[in-house]
């Protein structure tokens, strides 16, 4: 054939084999990522900018950019003024605030892009918090949002092109009627979530995805079969010493047909502003992570992922990098 189609294995494995939505290897420095109930846990304007790269080394490897911005509605919360003074060095990890009725909305925006195929979404939160006790809240969060998913012809390599190729040119009328019929589609993205959540941990359940492509709009053919995702996330903080604390926390993912997956992770903290430490995602990555709060108003993560499946072979890992904007403390 003339023109066979070289997608990326992540874009020709997605809609039937793997997750769909994007994975993030520091959800648990901000669990909003992973969860819209947890929107609102601290009493102000929680911004998160980050960018993640994954398969450094290999052409076209997926690329993501987000924004996740949270804020608890509040008649008294104190406003980020900038006249105010802004201290530098080391500034302690804001509490979780417990024990009140709180009212939160937020928004992200998250572009993601993979092989000949890229994925812009946006959408917006609301979360309303219950005291159980002064210590424990519990939260139930939706999110509704729309997804853009196109189909990129000038990043898909066909055979024909590859340097190297000595063959027959001849046409492909498959090929050409695929392409012909690829444009943009639109979904309606719903989710929802349930969050409990106190200073020291937090335990959640969420779903993406719940309307899959009843609501939709656009053409074409290609990768765009969205399936609901459903996630179940959990961390405990345990004081080791008066500056010391440890959390380990675990995050497991389903999304039929493809196997469910499991994330461990080990997190230290010094002080709480500087933390380190390493996760495991079963069958893909060891990963390493280390942050700090720069200011009261900033905080800085990154973290590494090293492959240990066989891409370990064509591939230097992924990074990712996160700055988080703490407005109104």
């Amino acid at each position: 054939m003339k023109k066979l189609l070289l997608l990326m294995l992540l874009g020709v494995t997605t809609t039937g084999f793997a997750q769909q939505l994007p994975q993030y290897s520091q959800y648990n420095r901000n669990q909003f990522m992973a969860n819209p109930a947890a929107a609102g846990m601290y009493d102000f304007l929680d911004v998160t900018v980050g960018g993640r790269s994954q398969w450094l080394g290999i052409t076209n490897s997926p690329l993501t950019a987000y924004v996740y911005a949270s804020t608890v509605i509040s008649k008294n919360k104190t406003r980020y003024n900038p006249s105010l003074r802004t201290s530098y060095g080391p500034v302690a990890s804001p509490k979780v605030n417990t024990g009140k009725l709180k009212h939160a909305i937020g928004g992200q925006v998250i572009a993601d892009q993979y092989g000949a195929f890229r994925d812009i979404s946006v959408a917006g939160t609301y979360a309303i918090h219950l005291p159980v006790t002064r210590d424990f809240n519990m939260s139930f969060g939706a999110k509704l949002g729309l997804s853009n998913s196109m189909f990129l012809q000038d990043r898909a390599q066909v055979l024909s092109q590859t340097p190297g190729y000595t063959g027959p040119v001849v046409t492909d009328a498959t090929y050409d009627n695929y392409v012909a019929n690829q444009s943009s589609l639109n979904f309606m993205e719903i989710g929802a979530g349930l969050f409990f959540y106190a200073d020291h941990m937090y335990i959640g359940v969420s779903a993406d995805q719940l309307s899959r492509n009843a609501i939709s709009f656009g053409q074409g053919t290609a990768n765009f079969d969205p399936q609901m995702h459903f996630n179940f996330i959990a961390g405990y903080r345990f004081n080791l010493t008066d500056e010391w604390t440890m959390m380990p926390s675990g995050m497991i993912k389903f999304m039929t047909p493809a196997p469910g997956s499991i994330e461990g992770s080990l997190q230290f903290e010094y002080k709480r502003w500087l933390w380190f430490g390493a996760s495991y995602r079963q069958n893909d990555a060891i990963i390493g992570m280390l942050g700090a709060n720069l200011s009261e108003r900033f905080k800085l993560g990154y973290s590494f992922d090293f492959s240990i499946t066989e891409f370990n072979n064509y591939s230097s890992g992924g990074h990712e990098v996160i700055l988080g904007l703490m407005l109104g403390r």
